[in-house]
């Protein structure tokens, strides 16, 4: 049987101001073929990721702490213990804020497919991860025909 403790350190990466989130991977530490899992740690003032939508369903569950959750209604506290679910597409957009004077803790579990694609309203982005590591984000406008450059 494979383990991961939700409360292991996690490691930050040297993101930007506003975005500075402790992160593990969990699907590859537990053996996960289907699914995806992510745990967060948000010092106060830090966001996990910029306002996004996904191709996959997401849930969080909200450890340690409390987050405000941006999403396309408004914007919602919650604490810890609470669960929600953020569905594919537009209507699951969402952006974790710790806006708390203490660090907060949540895990993302999702609906494991590769290559995600991500959507980012704010910035008008569209990112594609592969599971192999290639990445790539891109603005709507640099957009080509389907059959562009074919022959």
């Amino acid at each position: 049987m494979n383990r991961f403790n939700v409360n292991a350190p996690v490691e930050y990466d040297p993101e930007p101001e506003g975005y500075r989130a402790g992160y593990a991977k969990l699907h590859p530490e537990i053996g996960a073929r289907t699914l995806f899992g992510g745990l967060f740690e948000l010092p106060p003032g830090q966001s996990g990721r910029p306002y996004h939508y996904e191709s996959a369903e997401e849930w969080l569950l909200v450890l340690e702490g409390r987050v405000s959750v941006r999403h396309p209604e408004g914007e919602d506290e919650l604490q810890s213990g609470d669960l929600v679910s953020f569905p594919a597409g537009p209507a699951g957009a969402h952006k974790l804020t710790n806006r708390s004077d203490a660090n907060a803790r949540v895990l993302l579990i999702s609906t494991r497919t590769s290559p995600a694609v991500a959507a980012y309203p704010d910035s008008d982005k569209i990112g594609v991860i592969a599971e192999w590591g290639e990445r790539i984000f891109v603005r709507r406008e640099s957009a080509v025909d389907y059959y562009d450059g074919e022959r």
